[in-house]
């Protein structure tokens, strides 16, 4: 599963845990109902459609009729995710068990496949929002807000800091990525290295989802700003919207989401407005598994050298977190994967996959086509370089030995294995009966070592 689904779903885990009637008001927005169907697994995508004109309860025997025999697992996982987001209502008579789609959801679906939605607000007129930018201008905006996050993350230890976020908003975007200890600089977490090599929108919905769990803390409805957020997102790229349609909270939201290049906010003479992003519109699209690919910039030649086509500091930074970095050129970053770079790397708990994942989906065109496009022999020895550094694995263990009987010890080690406890047992022609049994086991070891006598 690619990382964008995986964090994605991540958050619908969350939207999931929300109490009953928060979901049902969800579900009172048409654009909700279609994101949650977007991130839905595709039997049940199907299974949604299916059932969205009918009224009454469909046993769950007939339901497992509509795939085949080998879907079994699928079909499980496609019904429990529909019972978690309330979505189906399961209910259990007399040993059977029927689905009801959620009249809401069905409802407000429904509406949207057959007469379409409109959003809750239109776009301002030209002739008001004259300064609007250009397609390429707020691209340029986006990227330059999202980056100057990146590395403000990435040198969150030193003191010379951008501007353009506020403290208290940047600890709450930092959320577990960033930790500090007493008199000690910040510094990056694991969970702070592997966020810096997913892709935009993984990190995207990583950091919306750390910023609608602290939302209650500010005292703000978690499922008020999971609707914003998730209908902010069917908005029209570039078109400009009047901020004063909208409420406090969704105003305080929009600031803070402009300093990360979700939207851009333009003041003209009487009225403002605010500009969404690509950014913020591809949100609900990354929520389906997309095979779209952005430009990538990096070669990796058979040699482990590596060639980045980028002016970007951005770029520079994270290639550092795994190669060394030997110059930079105005439009070029030249380095090498080497073995003490990328132990430095596995030291921050970065894996070998991350690293090469991150290769491949940044891959330049130029070699983006070929398979593989990084050279296998150095995407083996990244792997190979990481199993050097865990040949050993500790395991909490009690050693037993000294057995008054040869049956005695045969017995333990049999009992150990039952319980899947055991580690290691001296050779069948060692005169030594010794083994090692794992510590949870310790306790059932005793007992019955106790009852032999």
């Amino acid at each position: 599963m690619p990382q964008v689904r995986i964090i994605a779903k991540n958050f619908m885990d969350m939207v999931a845990a929300l109490p009953a009637m928060k979901l049902d008001k969800l579900y009172d927005n048409a654009f909700i109902c279609e994101a949650i169907l977007r991130s839905l697994p595709p039997l049940a995508k199907k299974y949604v459609l299916q059932m969205l004109c009918v009224e009454l309860p469909v046993n769950s025997k007939s339901m497992e009729e509509w795939v085949l025999p080998d879907g079994a697992s699928k079909h499980r996982v496609a019904i429990d995710r529909l019972v978690q987001l309330r979505i189906f209502t399961e209910t259990k008579k007399k040993g059977d068990v029927t689905y009801t789609l959620n009249p809401i959801f069905q409802t407000n679906l429904k509406k949207l496949l057959v007469y379409g939605v409109v959003l809750p607000r239109e776009p301002m007129p030209s002739s008001v929002t004259v300064r609007r930018p250009s397609s390429e201008e707020l691209e340029a905006f986006a990227l330059e807000q999202w980056e100057c996050f990146l590395l403000q993350l990435i040198n969150s230890s030193q003191t010379e800091r951008p501007s353009n976020i506020s403290s208290s908003m940047m600890k709450t975007f930092q959320r577990g990525l960033v930790t500090q200890r007493d008199r000690e600089a910040p510094r990056l977490t694991e969970s702070g290295f592997q966020f810096l090599l997913m892709d935009t929108n993984a990190q995207l919905w990583y950091i919306i989802r750390e910023y609608i769990t602290s939302s209650e803390e500010r005292g703000i409805d978690s499922a008020d700003l999971i609707s914003f957020l998730l209908e902010l997102s069917f908005h029209v790229t570039g078109e400009a919207y009047n901020i004063n349609t909208l409420t406090e909270v969704q105003k305080n939201t929009i600031k803070d989401f402009t300093d990360l290049g979700l939207v851009k906010l333009q003041q003209g003479r009487k009225e403002s407005w605010f500009i969404p992003t690509k950014l913020a519109t591809n949100l609900s699209v990354s929520l389906t598994d997309t095979s779209s690919r952005k430009q990538g910039f990096v070669v990796v030649e058979t040699n482990f050298r590596l060639y980045a086509y980028s002016s970007s500091k951005l770029h520079c930074e994270i290639l550092r977190l795994f190669a060394r970095i030997e110059y930079q050129l105005p439009n070029l970053i030249v380095g090498a994967i080497t073995k003490e770079s990328l132990y430095g790397a596995f030291d921050n708990c970065i894996t070998a996959e991350q690293i090469i994942s991150f290769l491949q989906q940044n891959a330049h065109p130029r070699v983006a086509e070929r398979v593989p496009s990084v050279p296998e022999n150095v995407t083996d020895q990244i792997r190979l370089w990481e199993t050097d550094l865990n040949r050993v694995e500790m395991t909490p263990a009690y050693y037993y030995d000294e057995f008054p009987s040869r049956d005695l010890f045969d017995g333990a080690v049999d009992y150990a294995r039952s319980y899947n406890g055991l580690l290691w047992e001296a050779p069948d022609d060692s005169k030594k009966m010794r083994l090692v049994v794992r510590a949870e086991n310790h306790v059932h070891m005793r007992e019955y070592l106790s009852g032999q006598k």
